[in-house]
């Protein structure tokens, strides 16, 4: 079985506050995220509600994907969100 990664977008209760990350288990992660387990920026700006995500099978693909999503405007980041969640709602318990 090969491993998946993703790529991923999650915002605020606002959905005013944009973060991007990358993990190989997105159902952990984002629970990290929502729980304030992880320290840092998603903590600090109560970021809990996963808006978008892509799945790879290469973990290279991922993080150059990553990286292309991140050095992107904030309305690229908006425009993959409307495109695959246009209502904003949070994905959490679709993964």
């Amino acid at each position: 079985m090969n491993k998946q990664y993703y790529v991923y977008l999650m915002t605020n209760i606002k959905n005013n506050v944009l973060y991007t990350g990358i993990t190989s288990n997105l159902k952990r992660r984002i629970y990290e995220h929502r729980e304030k387990l992880a320290e840092g920026f998603t903590k600090k700006y109560n970021i809990n509600k996963l808006v978008y995500y892509e799945i790879h099978n290469d973990a290279y693909e991922a993080i150059k994907r990553e990286k292309q999503i991140k050095s992107g405007s904030r309305q690229k980041k908006i425009e993959l969100i409307n495109n695959m969640n246009s209502n904003w709602v949070d994905l959490y318990n679709d993964i």
